[in-house]
């Protein structure tokens, strides 16, 4: 990432990441996709090769909301499959599941084709494009609320 903050740049490296860290996502597509609900596409597959099963435990003041937890395992998203479909055909957005926020007390953490950012709960906020989602995720930036 450049330009990273150096307050970015290491929550990231407390939590695993490094540049160029690439993993597979076999898993998480095949036991996802299972459900017959979610289909991963490119933009979800690169964002977690890259960030996918890192745990940023955030906590404290943050911008404008306070930080929280949040865990970039799309398997923690596990049954809730049909909620992200319902999101997607509502939004017109495919969303892809990525995650957990505040240990599943803030809902899931979901990624568009477009790379964007999703808090998905009983409404769908949207965060930001892939890396500035994250930076808004450990900063403490509230997600723009979008339906509900």
């Amino acid at each position: 990432m450049e330009n990273l903050t150096e307050e970015i740049e290491r929550a990231l490296s407390a939590a695993g990441w490094r540049p160029g860290r690439r993993v597979s996502t076999s898993e998480w597509q095949n036991r996802l996709e299972a459900s017959g609900e979610v289909t991963m596409h490119d933009a979800a597959r690169r964002f977690l090769a890259e960030f996918g099963g890192l745990s940023f435990p955030l906590a404290g003041t943050g911008i404008s909301m306070a930080r929280q937890p949040f865990d970039l395992d799309p398997l923690l998203c596990l049954g809730e499959e049909e909620r992200f479909a319902e999101w997607s055909d509502e939004s017109g957005e495919s969303i892809f599941p990525v995650g957990e926020f505040d240990e599943g007390r803030g809902g899931f953490l979901g990624i568009d084709e477009k790379g964007m950012l999703y808090q998905v709960v009983d409404t769908l906020s949207r965060f930001a494009e892939e890396r500035a989602g994250l930076e808004c995720l450990i900063l403490g930036i509230a997600p723009e609320p979008l339906l509900d």
